[in-house]
């Protein structure tokens, strides 16, 4: 079960007022000052044309646009086990602004780490400790640079290329141009803090380069499954039969469709005898990896084809520590993102009701999601249950008369979601107004659909066949022909990733140019986002139930 964490922070911050103008002191760059004021080099040097040699002089006033001013910026620090979609999601900030203040992001990732944020963001949805803020630079997005588009003037090291400053080059070009982010830029750089000049020589980080099929048509592919064989362990055999047999039903349908594959099946063993499997990759010879299952394997098979950057697919393993390989794509959506939308559902309705939140054993995504409406509701009253039965109407003080109250079921067990859900058509019996909302999908929802619409449920689902949809059906038949029997949960699992993978490849290996298209399979929507600019491709994908009444 993934873990979900509260997510804190303290803010830095002190007024700045907006000015018109700065008059240059001792000691002032044009870095420091667009800095200040958060607007661009490029805008501070347009406003004064004068300075574009990049020379400022003690006492001269520059004119300032105002514009940068107007939208200040934040730290908060970072908290144990914080992440990208918790802070996007607490401070009410897309993943691409919050990735553009902040173009290192994931790298940041650790306990004590500032992160700039709108300083508005922080005051609203912050947790109200402000001491001191900050000026940022104004943000550029990180943009994928062709090779083609810049002039290198040598090779520093492998991870670095040099660029030597051309006349009319600016700093925020430079950024934009590499996909870099300024600090980066200045850090490796130092002599930037006295100003661009053309035929000085920056020192830049590479991007990661991308994959690049070895040759021919034929797309060569391994797939990796505990069947435990070699090392006498059949734990995890029958899940990985199963995978399997919804993994041939796909790569059939994509071999009739006129797609060239060379598959090869490989034995992953267990995590202890794993290594012995990797001996039976071609790292010259293969185009895409689907599998391991666990997150040990997978970093060793990243580990094992580091130099060659070929695609790796992981059908189950999601977590932070996976996230900084830019090869790697990460089919399992995590809880945090259903935490995250069911949050959003609940206070779109939300007008002073009881909330209840029915938790799993740990209860960390049922503290999750009320802390976060903790922190962006009015004096709301949440009660965390471990069970539905404990779920009570309100009632009215002034009428003494029942009242309608929320409920989330935070817990992906079946049978605590049947009680969910008879637990809510009683309440729903009793009173008018009764919200339900749920993270997972639960086998008794559709059995009451008539009843549960009273209740207005959302849930969200995924990994649930549509039964009514002609391309669902049309697989559903296909597998039973082939098999004399209806997928079980890992066949769909298998059918699914492997079919969405071969449907993005083409003759030439390229799959991360198809990556960002959302795609629905037999049971699961994919829809990609890259964690950062050299970073993995995680699924964020799933899809909503509305019971109407």
């Amino acid at each position: 079960m993934k873990k979900l964490f509260i997510f804190s922070g303290l803010l830095f911050f002190v007024s700045l007022f907006a000015q018109k103008t700065h008059t240059v002191e001792k000691g002032d760059t044009l870095f420091g000052i667009s800095r200040k004021y958060n607007i661009s080099v490029d805008d501070l040097l347009r406003l004064n044309p004068e300075s574009k040699d990049g020379n400022i002089k003690i006492g001269e006033v520059l004119r300032l646009d105002g514009k940068g001013s107007s939208k200040q910026l934040g730290y908060i620090i970072l908290k144990p086990k914080e992440t990208i979609y918790g802070i996007s999601k607490q401070y009410r900030i897309s993943e691409t602004d919050l990735k553009a203040l902040n173009p290192d992001l994931n790298n940041q990732m650790k306990a004590g780490s500032r992160i700039i944020l709108p300083l508005e963001n922080i005051k609203k949805y912050g947790n109200g400790e402000l001491l001191e803020e900050v000026t940022s630079p104004k943000s550029q997005a990180n943009i994928p640079v062709s090779s083609n588009t810049y002039t290198t003037t040598g090779v520093s090291s492998d991870d670095f290329v040099t660029y030597t400053v051309q006349s009319g080059d600016t700093t925020f070009g430079i950024v934009n141009k590499f996909g870099i982010a300024l600090d980066e830029l200045i850090q490796l750089n130092p002599a930037l803090s006295s100003g661009l000049k053309p035929g000085i020589t920056l020192k830049i980080r590479k991007a990661d380069p991308a994959y690049v099929k070895k040759s021919g048509d034929e797309l060569n592919v391994a797939i990796m499954l505990p069947f435990g064989y070699d090392s006498n362990d059949s734990k995890y055999r029958n899940v990985s039969l199963d995978f399997l047999s919804g993994a041939k039903l796909a790569i059939e349908r994509n071999a009739k469709k006129g797609q060239k594959l060379n598959v090869k099946i490989i034995d992953a063993g267990n995590e202890a005898t794993f290594k012995n499997s990797l001996t039976q990759i071609n790292k010259d010879n293969t185009d895409l990896i689907i599998g391991p299952f666990f997150k040990s394997s997978v970093l060793e098979v990243l580990d094992y084809v580091k130099t060659s950057k070929i695609p790796i697919v992981a059908p189950f393993a999601n977590s932070e520590d996976l996230y900084g390989f830019s090869n790697l794509i990460i089919m399992e959506t995590n809880d945090q993102v259903y935490a995250d939308r069911i949050m959003d559902e609940v206070k779109a309705v939300y007008s002073d009701q009881r909330i209840y939140i029915v938790a799993d054993s740990d209860k960390s995504k049922a503290n999750y999601i009320r802390s976060g409406l903790m922190k962006t509701l009015k004096t709301p009253q949440i009660i965390i249950v471990n069970s539905a039965n404990e779920i009570q109407a309100d009632t009215n003080m002034m009428t003494g008369q029942k009242a309608p109250v929320i409920a989330v079921l935070a817990n992906n067990n079946d049978s605590v979601g049947e009680v969910f859900a008879n637990k809510m058509i009683t309440l729903s019996q009793e009173v008018q107004g009764i919200k339900a909302f749920s993270m997972y999908y639960v086998p008794a929802f559709e059995k009451n659909i008539d009843e549960l619409s009273a209740t207005s449920l959302v849930y969200l689902m995924d990994r649930k066949i549509n039964t009514e949809g002609r391309f669902e059906n049309e697989i559903l038949a296909e597998y039973k022909d082939k098999y004399c029997k209806t997928p079980s949960k890992y066949a769909v699992i298998g059918f699914d990733v492997v079919n969405d993978m071969l449907m993005r490849e083409n003759t030439k290996g390229e799959i991360f140019k198809q990556i960002s298209k959302p795609q629905t399979q037999l049971a699961t929507k994919f829809e990609f986002s890259r964690i950062q600019r050299n970073g993995a491709y995680v699924n964020t994908g799933y899809r909503i139930v509305r019971l109407l009444r």
